[in-house]
């Protein structure tokens, strides 16, 4: 599809408040759809009636995808573009138009046609003709803001058969804004907020036990309701199609395949009540196993297909009396009180036991193969030793119920039983067993989230931490079915790769997933066969089956292929240095679409500062193609700290609080801008969140090298976030391992950005949501007081009812614009977007 024609502002910039103005000379078209009148209408009945009336799923017309089959309508030199009807009957054609702004915008769109009109942007109807005439055509004149990008434009058009008028159409628009306007019918375009957040989305995966059938579960976003849509499909393995389709009302989710047969099981939630049906694939049948169970948490298989193990919540007893004394600093948390507890549910008579009680909560590990044990696990507040609290692993035995207390341990990941049962697996922090996993030089006290794996013999209690030598982290681990080797899930550098670990000798092997960062795998327990979902820097995710036979992969799902079809991305480029330390810093450069060296970049600068790796995966949070969709350069690096690249470099984390992350990030900035000279060294911003925040707000302190900074959730103070957020104590037992604030002021005082807020000289935007209950938004308010009071440029967003991570879907797209407007003001030289959004506050 042709037809492209902009205009641009700035070349008449010396003209302020000129309007400039294209008309819309190419169109796409529908054919004409037949509107006749409704039976027994009266003569009350107005033809304009019709235009509220849609013959077609508008949300199919009205999206950048244009759902119908459409053909390009050129306009006549008077600008009309002329359209083909007959009859006595009321017709309808659908003409749409791609407008593009390379800024934000204000326009103004003009429309003329004697017949009736309704028009849409973006899904969203704007403007409407209701009358007829036959003489002079009717006007529609409408405001339009357009946020940087493409916007589809749709208007449909009502034949009324009683005017004598031709049915055409005309249209322009026009601006005084200096953006770069573009009218066009080629749906290529840049990525925008939108089809990040309404795209399918692949929410895990799950495959039988002989690995011909893969469950995959989606959601997709309804931006009419803000709300998801959930579905559930199960998938042949070796022809890619669909076999069966579970979607509806109620909620979907819990997918597990029966370890043996091809039964599977999935809860269903309804009202605060959750139901656990069995499928049997063969026959057919779908049975109730569990019915309207309240509080229900989750179930899983035992191993002989004879029973189920489910937890239940028992909630605390209400309070009424307006005081609460707490047991715990952990009592903070709203949950901390109900206790999930174990049961069981025999097959197929569905009879039940309860199995666990009293004062403690506890937590499935896994079921022995013979079925006749299962572990689990109970924590208790240990203030003694870090990270205050302690798990015990607890063997209970089906027939008895005898409890046999294997270990106690700091906090640990998941357990399994061994196939043959003799054996546990395990991952956790290097520290297990009297820091068995610990590989780190005399002094170094080990990053905690440095995760590892680990071997526990069931026979004498030796421990084997096998990954002690091997850098990745440990992300996932799971027996092979034959219980010759692990599969392992790591987070490797900027990667999350798959290793297979052979017990025979020791040896590590890579499995290739096809992707940079593997969100969830799941391997056949009869089969040689896993399922895979995952995702790439410039590819959205996927779904792949791995042949681990074969070493090889194929694409079983991939629902980007058609909604990314148009989408252009720009390049990516890695971008290493070595650092002060002589240690390999890690980065990667996004690029804008469109790139051209001989332009001048604002760039933006993003890191998480050293606590785990900013990963290659697509989308997230911080979408870094989003912000070069904006136009921004970005460059992402893994200063000192970060995990995945050996247990010493993660441990440079422990009691750092910033320096030597900070001291990375500015020196990787220079070294960027000397390597990258079409970045603009004026025009750099940078942004984080959470301890990223806290980032962004240090290095804001130490340096001016940033025109712009944006703090999510950021930490201003080391001291009241470790006493005030939930899990600040618990978090600074890894980040300020024996440090506090009565013993280490250097770290607690001298490196919160509070006490050293008379530096700043970065104009900054604090966001947080204000029911953060993880980091308080009272960290942004103390900032934003002390910078207020300094006289510095500082603005401050609070988003109502969203605690650490914005989730609600429209108060997600103005918080991504509130930062996109704030870079555009302060990088671009652009105000317009910011005052816009904030014009009446």
């Amino acid at each position: 599809m042709g037809g492209i024609f902009s205009m641009n502002a700035q070349e008449n910039a010396g003209a302020p408040e000129t309007e400039h103005s294209i008309k819309i000379s190419q169109w796409l078209k529908t054919e004409p759809f037949s509107a006749p009148v409704p039976a027994l209408a009266g003569d009350d009945f107005k033809l304009s009636q019709m235009l509220g009336f849609e013959p077609v799923d508008i949300a199919t017309i009205t999206n950048d995808q244009l759902g119908l089959s459409w053909s390009e309508l050129a306009a006549d030199e008077s600008g009309n573009a002329q359209l083909s009807g007959s009859g006595d009957q009321p017709q309808v054609i659908w003409l749409a138009a791609y407008l593009e702004t390379d800024r934000f915008a204000k326009a103004t769109l003009k429309l003329q046609t004697a017949h009736l009109a309704r028009v849409y942007l973006d899904g969203q109807k704007i403007a409407e003709k209701s009358s007829s005439e036959n003489e002079e055509p009717g006007k529609i004149e409408e405001k339009l803001t357009l946020e940087t990008g493409k916007h589809v434009l749709v208007v449909k058009s009502l034949r009324d058969p009683k005017n004598e008028s031709k049915w055409q159409l005309s249209g322009s628009i026009s601006t005084t804004s200096d953006a770069v306007i573009t009218v066009s019918t080629s749906p290529k375009k840049i990525v925008d907020a939108h089809q990040l957040l309404d795209r399918t989305m692949i929410r895990g995966v799950s495959i039988s036990a002989d690995g011909k059938i893969a469950a995959v579960s989606y959601s997709k976003m309804n931006p009419a309701t803000a709300k998801s849509e959930n579905w559930l499909e199960l998938i042949d393995v070796n022809t890619s199609q669909n076999i069966r389709t579970y979607q509806g009302g109620t909620a979907i989710g819990g997918i597990q395949w029966a370890p043996k047969s091809n039964l599977f099981a999935y809860e269903e939630s309804n009202d605060g009540k959750s139901t656990v049906w069995i499928v049997n694939l063969p026959n057919g049948t779908v049975t109730p196993i569990l019915r309207d169970v309240e509080n229900f948490g989750y179930f899983q298989w035992s191993p002989d297909e004879q029973f189920m193990i489910y937890s239940i919540t028992d909630e605390a007893e209400k309070n009424d009396t307006g005081l609460k004394r707490l047991q715990s600093p952990r009592d903070r948390w709203s949950s901390f009180r109900n206790n999930s507890f174990l049961y069981r549910v025999n097959l197929p008579d569905g009879s039940r036991q309860r199995l666990t009680a009293g004062n403690l909560g506890t937590s499935l590990q896994s079921i022995h193969p013979n079925g006749s044990k299962l572990l689990f696990s109970t924590s208790v507040d240990d203030y003694e030793h870090r990270p205050y609290t302690k798990t015990a692993l607890i063997e209970l035995d089906l027939e008895s119920l005898a409890v046999d207390t294997l270990f106690e341990e700091m906090w640990f990941g998941n357990v399994q039983y061994s196939p043959d049962g003799k054996q546990l697996l395990l991952t956790g922090s290097a520290r297990l067993f009297n820091n068995k996993g610990v590989n780190l030089p005399e002094g170094m006290i080990p990053n905690d989230y440095d995760s590892q794996a680990f071997l526990y013999s069931l026979g004498d209690g030796a421990v084997t931490a096998f990954t002690r030598e091997f850098d990745p982290t440990i992300d996932g681990a799971t027996w092979s079915p034959d219980g010759r080797s692990i599969y392992l899930t790591v987070g490797e550098g900027e990667y999350v790769r798959l290793y297979k670990y052979h017990l025979s000798d020791g040896a590590f092997e890579p499995i290739k997933s096809g992707f940079d960062v593997i969100n969830s795998v799941d391997v056949a327990r009869r089969a040689q066969i896993a399922v895979v979902y995952g995702s790439s820097a410039q590819m959205p995710h996927r779904v792949h089956i791995i042949d681990l036979a074969k070493k090889r992969h194929s694409t079983l799902s991939d629902p980007a292929a058609k909604e990314f079809e148009n989408v252009r991305f720009g390049d990516l480029k890695d971008f290493k240095f070595t650092n002060v330390d002589g240690k390999t810093i890690d980065g990667r450069v996004y690029y804008p679409p469109n790139f051209d060296p001989a332009k001048k970049y604002p760039a933006i600068v993003y890191y998480y500062g050293g606590t785990s790796v900013t990963d290659r995966s697509f989308g997230g949070r911080y979408p870094k193609n989003l912000y070069t969709a904006q136009g921004y350069v970005v460059y992402v690096l893994q200063p000192s700290g970060a995990p995945g690249y050996g247990q010493e470099f993660s441990a440079l984390h422990v009691n750092d609080w910033g320096n030597k992350a900070a001291d990375d990030i500015l020196t990787g900035v220079e070294k960027f801008l000397d390597a990258h000279p079409f970045v603009d060294r004026d025009r750099v911003g940078n942004m984080g969140a959470s301890y990223g925040g806290y980032m962004t707000m240090h290095l804001v302190t130490r340096s001016n090298i940033f025109a712009a900074a944006v703090s999510h959730a950021g930490i201003s103070s080391i001291a009241s976030y470790w006493g005030e957020g939930n899990w600040g104590y618990l978090y600074s037992s890894v980040a300020t391992a024996e440090s506090f604030p009565w013993n280490r002021k250097d770290i607690y005082v001298n490196q919160s950005p509070l006490f050293n807020a008379d530096k700043v000289t970065t104009p900054i935007l604090l966001l947080h949501g204000d029911s953060d209950t993880n980091v308080p938004r009272g960290e942004s308010d103390q900032f934003y007081v002390a910078l207020k009071l300094l006289g510095k440029t500082v603005e401050y967003v609070r988003v109502a009812g969203q605690d650490h991570h914005i989730l609600d879907y429209r108060k997600r797209l103005l918080w991504q614009n509130s930062i996109f407007a704030w870079f555009d003001k302060y990088l671009k030289n652009q105000p317009e977007w910011w005052n816009e959004l904030y014009k009446n506050q």
